[in-house]
C-alpha cells in the first residue's frame, strides 16, 4: 500500500493529499456553498462537462438551485459568521444575475 501513495502524484479534482491519501475535503459551509455555485454556473450553461467537454443548459435545474440558496439564505439567517453570510449573497446576487440573462 506505501508503493501506490508513492505513485499518486497528484489528487483527483476536487480531493486534497491528507496523510499520504488523496481525501475529501472536511465539509464546510463555504464549500457546501460553492458546490451549489457550481452546480448552478453548469446547468446555465457556463461550464464544461469535464467528460464531454460540451456545455449544457437547463435552466429549470438552474432555478431550483438558486432556489435552493436562497432557501438556505432565510433559513441560517442570524447564524452566519459575516464571512459565510457575504459568501452566501454574493454568490446568489450572482447566480440571480446570469440567470436573469440566460432567460433574456
Amino acid at each position: 500500500m506505501g508503493d501506490e501513495a508513492g505513485k499518486c502524484k497528484e489528487c483527483p479534482p476536487g480531493q486534497i493529499r491528507q496523510g499520504g491519501r488523496c481525501v475529501l475535503p472536511e465539509p464546510t459551509f463555504t464549500t457546501f456553498i460553492m458546490s451549489l455555485n457550481t452546480s448552478a454556473l453548469f446547468h446555465l450553461g457556463e461550464l464544461v462537462d469535464p467528460e464531454t467537454g460540451q456545455k449544457g443548459t437547463d435552466l429549470v435545474l438552474a432555478k431550483h438551485t438558486i432556489d435552493t440558496l436562497q432557501l438556505l439564505k432565510g433559513k441560517t439567517a442570524g447564524n452566519l459568521t459575516d464571512k459565510e453570510r457575504e459568501l452566501l449573497e454574493n454568490v446568489l446576487y450572482d447566480l440571480q444575475m446570469r440567470y436573469v440573462k440566460a432567460t433574456q
